[in-house]
């Protein structure tokens, strides 16, 4: 027995947890996101089955998604600029402005209704996945990106609606770059670089706010999900991140390797399927 479950529910429940790993690694590096739509429901069916209360299992599912991504974040990083494909300028004009946003956005997400980031995540999700699927050459703000101000704050809203999505910010920033005449492959490498900036801060964020509520429940917060940083479960990390980051390259090489069509459409899929589960769960 292991926090109370039989030996083979526990290799049952790691098992998928290595799937899902796998699964999010290849993500990360095919579509530079960081994996979170596929760490959260995933995790959330485990603490589920542990016996997570309801008041701290969501917060758990995206704190602990938001540890896992950092190690897949940075390895797809590494990956996408070994092609050359990424853009370091966008990325050092978004660094700060993108780690205020994750610092504002966990402030909101401390005390917003669970609506509202389901709410959030349809949203983006389902405009991205229109650009992607039925979007032309000419659906464009622009022939290039914009500079100053009003990218830094972009960088911003990135940050937050992230935090709120509890995603690495792929989604975001691939929408905004395609708007702005950016090639897909260019986009998703450099979007992989935003997991980095959104993942290690959000991750310390959800540590420190899991805190109270360990301190007001140490029975229950020690028995339910044991060896956890407030709200960062430090099993469900150590099994799934060592997967993700061994599958991410195969994502890369796959995205690099795709037509720009071809990779638009499986990535407006990918968002639609992520989309319409959000959109259901509403109901």
């Amino acid at each position: 027995m292991i926090a109370g479950l039989p030996m083979t529910e526990v290799a049952w429940l790691a098992a998928a947890l290595l799937f899902a790993g796998g699964c999010t690694g290849f993500l990360a590096g095919l579509f530079g996101v960081g994996g979170g739509a596929v760490l959260v429901p995933a995790l959330y069916e485990l603490f589920r089955i542990v016996g997570v209360p309801d008041e701290a299992r969501m917060p758990l599912c995206v704190g602990t998604s938001l540890a896992i991504i950092i190690p897949t974040s940075i390895r797809s990083y590494y990956a996408h600029r070994a092609t050359s494909a990424v853009d370091t300028s966008v990325l050092r004009n978004w660094a700060v402005p993108v780690v205020v946003g994750v610092v504002f956005g966990s402030l909101i997400a401390r005390y917003a209704p669970a609506e509202l980031f389901k709410i959030v995540f349809v949203a983006i999700a389902g405009i991205s996945a229109i650009r992607l699927l039925f979007g032309r050459d000419s659906w464009r703000f622009a022939d290039d990106m914009p500079q100053g101000l009003f990218l830094r704050a972009y960088g911003v809203a990135i940050g937050v609606l992230s935090t709120l999505m509890g995603i690495g910010g792929g989604q975001l920033s691939n929408l905004f770059m395609t708007f702005y005449g950016r090639p897909i492959h260019q986009a998703i490498a450099t979007s992989s670089g935003l997991g980095v900036l959104i993942s290690i801060p959000g991750a310390i964020g959800y540590i420190y706010a899991g805190w109270p509520a360990a301190a007001a429940n140490p029975d229950v917060m020690a028995l339910q999900f044991p060896f956890a940083l407030g709200y960062v479960s430090l099993i469900a990390t150590i099994i799934v991140a060592p997967t993700s980051v061994l599958t991410a390259p195969l994502g890369v090489k796959l995205a690099h390797a795709l037509p720009k069509r071809a990779l638009e459409i499986a990535f407006g899929i990918f968002l639609l399927l992520v989309c319409s589960r959000f959109f259901v769960s509403l109901f």
